[in-house]
């Protein structure tokens, strides 16, 4: 065989791919878009206003603008001049270059290291149920919360969790039968359950303790 000619395939085998499509994840989450200056102040805008509870109306009537103007503002339609903006942003009580902040280009990241999640003691918490806050999201729309949570020889059963928004169950270590409104779920590890944590939940039969398992909850930020 041409040594030569073998050579070259072999060269060219080992060339990296540069026209090869993109890599895509499965999710369906829709493709991340560049927000406008308009739309990002408009965003933060409407998520304060909804922190300190207050309608659309309110706040106009306390920053002298139109409610028409403030929901063109919220959504991103028009440039808002500065003074209308220094009347918000005093309405709201924020800096007005928390405006222009919300804007720039940084994303929201939490890196927790094994074993140092905060310890917190959560709504309706038992005795024997230890939970560990894994992150936390601080901007957005909404609220993440990922948990672990372990259950030691002493905890007890507890079906009355209730709380806003939709909650991932994981089972890592350990057997539960975990009741959601009036069904009853076989949990082993390598199982999810995922639901709407509005209704009654919580772990009703502690089949094998010790148990853990990764909890993440997910709700609208207000």
């Amino acid at each position: 065989m041409d040594k030569n000619k073998n050579t070259r395939a072999l060269e060219r085998d080992s060339e990296p791919v540069t026209d090869a499509a993109p890599l895509e994840t499965v999710s369906r989450a829709p493709a991340r878009t560049m927000r406008t200056l308009e739309q990002s102040i408009g965003s933060y805008i409407r998520q304060q206003r909804r922190r300190l509870d207050l309608k659309g109306g309110d706040l106009a009537a306390a920053s002298g603008i139109s409610t028409s103007m403030l929901s063109k503002i919220e959504n991103g339609q028009i440039s808002p001049s500065l003074s209308s903006l220094q009347s918000i942003a005093a309405a709201l009580n924020t800096p007005l270059t928390a405006f222009f902040a919300n804007h720039e280009e940084r994303r929201d990241c939490s890196f927790v290291k094994s074993g140092r999640g905060v310890a917190i003691e959560r709504r309706g918490t038992k005795a024997g149920h230890h939970y560990d806050l894994l992150g936390h999201s601080i901007a957005g729309d909404v609220v993440i919360e990922p948990y672990l949570i372990k259950l030691s020889e002493q905890a007890a059963p507890y079906t009355a969790f209730q709380h806003e928004g939709v909650e991932l169950i994981y089972m890592l270590i350990g057997k539960v039968s975990y009741k959601h409104a009036d069904q009853s779920y076989d949990l082993e590890p390598g199982d999810t359950l995922m639901f709407d944590a509005s209704a009654p939940h919580g772990p009703e039969v502690l089949t094998q303790l010790p148990m853990t398992y990764l909890s993440i909850i997910v709700y609208p930020r207000t």
